[in-house]
């Protein structure tokens, strides 16, 4: 059995998002975005299909996304709070990258495979950011389910949907931990 990577298991037992609210400029320049996309690929991608892509948003991108996504916002009927919350991550965003579900028809490899790889990609870029010592945080929100969405304003295919939208700047503060699952009542043996 290979040594234990003690490093890894201590990132694991403690790692924690960052609020996306509370990440400040600078963001990962262009070179360091590569370096952490490289590692989120190194998700398994069941029968190397690779069934996601990534858009990175930064700058003008953050702030013409949140004027869609007010726009958007009226445009379904969301009430004032619903529309604020659907700009906010816009509004106070540094640098996100949408990881984006692109699935590939396969005889082999069966569609939600292909999303749980999506959401692993999500995970492993999360994980990596904050290893690498940036703030991050995972967000997605009601409006990053709407077509009108995800194609208007981000140009997916008709076949593609936003897996999640992970915000990477530098973080203002450490949230304190937060209450943790019962691995006990959620597990059994058989």
């Amino acid at each position: 059995m290979p040594e234990a990577n003690t490093v890894a298991l201590d990132f694991l037992k403690t790692r924690r998002s960052r609020p996306a609210k509370t990440l400040v400029a600078p963001g990962p320049s262009k070179a360091e975005l590569e370096a952490l996309l490289t590692l989120a690929a190194r998700t398994p991608d069941h029968g190397k299909l690779e069934p996601w892509r990534f858009i990175v948003i930064r700058g003008a991108a953050m702030a013409a996304l949140s004027e869609k996504a007010g726009r958007l916002a009226q445009t379904l009927g969301y009430d004032a709070q619903a529309s604020a919350k659907a700009r906010a991550q816009f509004d106070q965003g540094i640098c996100a990258v949408a990881v984006i579900e692109s699935p590939v028809l396969s005889e082999k490899i069966p569609a939600i495979e292909q999303t749980y790889s999506a959401g692993a990609v999500c995970l492993a870029l999360l994980n990596a950011a904050l290893a690498a010592g940036w703030g991050a945080n995972w967000l997605s929100g009601a409006l990053s389910h709407e077509r009108l969405f995800a194609e208007g304003a981000l140009g997916l295919a008709p076949h593609e949907r936003i897996a999640g939208l992970i915000h990477i700047a530098t973080e203002t503060t450490a949230p304190p931990d937060r209450p943790r699952p019962d691995v006990s009542a959620k597990t059994s043996w058989l």
